[in-house]
C-alpha cells in the first residue's frame, strides 16, 4: 500500500523528530486521512530496524483495526496483549495492547522495562490518564508516538505535558482542498435550543443537563429533518443512550428508517453492516461512533451533543468526511443553540484558528438560509471581519482626530512655556517607566493636553505639577495659548489667564477675526 504525499512527509517528520532526541512526539491528521496506515508505516520500518513495537489503544475496534490495517499494508502479524491474551510467547516484534489490561501492576512485571522500544499510542488525547501515564512510566527508554486527530488549544496543551514536540500537522482545510477529505456544507436550522441551564462537569458540557434541555425539541428536530435528510445518509450523536433510543423511534415513526447502537447494544455489528449497506438511513447514538468507525457513504451528521472541546466535534463530524462515489459533499446541520458563553463548538471552528473569524462565520451560515461550504465560508467571514476592522479603525481614527483638535499636543505646550524641563525629561525609576495611569490621563484632557502623546507616568506627573502650578499663579491654559499662537501672538506662555481671556473675547467678537488696531507680533497682552 502506498502512502499519500502528506503521508509520507508525516512519516519523515516522526522519525526526524527521533533522530532529533525528541522521543515523545506527536502526530496530527484530521479523522479519515488514513492515521492508522502511517503509524503501520513506521511500524513496519522500526521492524526492520530490529525494534519491538507496542501499540496502544483503549478500545478493543481500535485494537483490531489497528492489527488487520498493519496485516494489510504491511504484511506484519501482531501479537495482543488483552485480557487472556499475551505478547511474550510470540515472536511477532509488533504487539497491540490494551491499556485497561497493561496498566495493572502484575501485568507490567511480567515485562523487561526495555522489552519495547517504541510506543505508538492510537486517539493520543487519552494518553495524559493515569492509566496510559503508568505504562509510559514504566516503558520509560521506548521512542512515542501519539497520533490523534485535529486537537484543541486545552488538549494541546495538555499533551504539550506528555510529549516533547509536535512532529507533523495535517490541517482539515488541506486534506478538503488537496481532495482526499470531501468538501464540507453546512446549514444552521431555525431552531432555538437553549443549553443556558446546562451545567459544566470535567471541562464539557453535562451531559445529563444537555439531555434534559434537548428533550423538547426533539421532535421539532424530526421535523426540520424530513426537510433536508430523508435522501441522505444520516449519522446523529446524542448525550444519553436512552435520548438515542427515544430519537430513534421519533424518527421511525416520521417515516425514516432508523437504527440506534450503543455500548450494550449485542447485535451492534449487524446494525453497524446493515447501516453501511443500506438498510437504514439514519443512525442514532450516543457517543459511541467518536473513534474507529468508519462509514465513507455518510453524508450528514447532525451534533445534539453540543461540546466545547473542539477534538470531539472534529471526530463526530469527521465520521462523514470521508470519499465516497456518489458524494460530492457532507452536509453537517446546525441549530441555534443558546448558552450564555461563546464556548460551544460550531461549524467554524473546524477550520477556524481565529474566534472573531468564527463568530463571523457562524453569523453568516446562519443568516444564509441554505448550505454553506465552510472554506468560502471562511473567506467570507475572514474579509468581513477585516472590513469591520478597517471600518472600525477609520472612525477610530475620525473620532480621535476630532478630539485631537480640540486638545493641545504637549510639546506644542512645552515649546509655548519653554520648559526645557519637560522636552528634556527621561524618566529615571521604575514608577516613572510605567505608562500612564487612567487618573492621570484624565486629568491632562481636562487641562486640555492631548494625552495619548504622553509614554510614562513620570513625564505625566512633571507636566500635570506644572499645569497646576500655572492654574494656581493664573496663567493662560494650553487651549488660549495654542489659539491664540494661531493668530500670531507671540510669548503667549507668559502672559496671564485674564488678559488671554479678554483678547480671545475681542476677536471672537469680530468674528474670530483680529481687530485691525491690533498687530499679534507686537501685542503683549497687558
Amino acid at each position: 500500500m502506498n502512502l499519500r504525499p502528506y503521508q509520507e512527509e508525516a512519516k519523515a517528520a516522526v522519525f526526524e523528530q527521533w533522530e532529533q532526541g525528541n522521543n515523545k512526539t506527536l502526530l496530527v491528521l484530521p479523522t479519515g486521512c488514513g492515521k492508522t496506515i502511517v503509524f503501520a508505516k513506521i511500524s513496519e520500518d522500526c521492524v526492520r530496524h530490529g525494534e519491538r513495537v507496542l501499540i496502544l489503544a483503549h478500545r478493543g475496534e481500535l485494537l483490531e483495526q489497528a492489527a488487520d490495517k498493519i496485516l494489510k499494508a504491511c504484511g506484519i502479524s501482531c501479537s495482543v496483549e488483552k485480557a487472556e491474551e499475551s505478547c511474550l510467547d510470540s515472536w511477532n516484534r509488533i504487539t497491540v495492547g490494551s491499556v485497561q489490561t497493561l496498566m495493572r501492576e502484575k501485568r507490567l512485571a511480567r515485562f523487561d522495562p526495555e522489552h519495547f522500544d517504541t510506543i505508538i499510542i492510537d486517539e493520543a488525547h487519552h494518553s495524559i490518564s493515569d492509566s496510559y501515564q503508568k505504562i509510559l512510566k514504566y516503558f520509560d527508554s521506548a521512542k512515542v508516538l501519539g497520533v490523534t486527530a485535529t486537537p484543541d488549544r486545552g488538549d494541546m496543551k495538555n499533551l504539550g505535558q506528555v510529549f516533547d514536540s509536535l512532529a507533523y500537522e495535517y490541517t482539515l482545510p488541506r486534506a478538503i482542498k488537496e481532495g482526499y477529505l470531501s468538501p464540507i456544507k453546512a446549514l444552521t436550522i431555525p431552531l432555538q435550543l437553549d443549553l443556558s441551564g446546562v451545567a459544566t462537569q470535567a471541562g464539557d458540557f453535562k451531559a445529563s443537563d444537555i439531555d434534559t434541555a434537548l428533550d423538547p425539541y426533539l421532535h421539532g428536530i424530526a421535523e426540520e429533518m424530513l426537510k433536508y435528510c430523508s435522501d441522505r445518509k444520516t449519522v446523529v450523536f446524542l448525550p444519553l443512550i436512552k435520548t438515542s433510543q427515544k430519537f430513534c423511534e421519533i424518527l421511525n415513526r416520521k417515516g425514516f428508517r432508523a437504527a440506534e447502537v450503543n455500548g450494550n447494544s449485542d447485535d451492534r455489528a449487524e446494525i453497524l453492516a446493515d447501516f453501511d449497506s443500506g438498510k437504514y438511513n439514519v443512525l442514532c447514538n450516543s457517543m459511541l461512533l467518536t473513534e474507529g468507525w468508519d462509514c465513507p457513504s455518510v453524508d450528514c451528521v447532525i451534533v445534539l451533543r453540543p461540546t466545547k472541546v473542539r477534538s470531539l466535534y472534529c471526530q463526530m463530524v469527521g465520521r462523514g468526511t470521508r470519499l465516497c462515489e456518489g458524494k460530492d459533499h457532507l452536509l453537517l446541520l446546525d441549530f441555534l443553540w443558546h448558552t450564555e458563553r461563546h464556548e460551544l463548538c460550531r461549524p467554524a471552528h473546524l477550520i477556524c484558528e481565529n474566534e472573531e473569524v468564527a463568530q463571523k462565520m457562524t453569523e453568516n451560515i446562519a443568516a444564509a438560509g441554505m448550505p454553506v461550504d465552510i472554506e468560502e465560508a471562511e473567506v467570507k467571514a475572514s474579509e468581513d471581519v477585516v472590513a469591520q476592522r478597517e471600518e472600525a479603525l477609520a472612525q477610530q481614527l475620525a473620532e480621535m482626530k476630532k478630539r485631537k483638535s480640540k486638545l493641545v499636543d504637549p510639546l506644542q505646550f512645552e515649546m509655548s512655556i519653554q520648559a526645557e524641563d519637560l522636552s528634556s525629561y527621561v524618566p529615571a525609576f521604575g514608577w516613572e517607566m510605567m505608562p500612564p495611569s487612567q487618573k492621570q490621563l484624565d486629568a491632562l484632557e481636562k487641562y486640555g493636553i492631548f494625552p495619548n502623546e504622553i509614554e510614562c507616568s513620570g513625564k505625566a506627573k512633571l507636566l500635570l505639577d506644572r499645569l497646576n502650578k500655572r492654574k494656581a499663579a493664573g496663567l493662560a491654559t494650553p487651549k488660549q495659548i495654542r489659539l491664540l499662537e494661531n493668530k500670531g501672538f507671540q510669548h503667549v506662555g507668559e502672559w496671564t489667564f485674564d488678559a488671554a481671556n479678554r483678547l480671545i473675547t475681542r476677536i471672537a467678537a469680530n468674528g474670530w477675526r483680529v481687530p485691525s488696531s491690533i498687530i499679534p507680533s507686537e501685542y503683549r497682552g497687558e
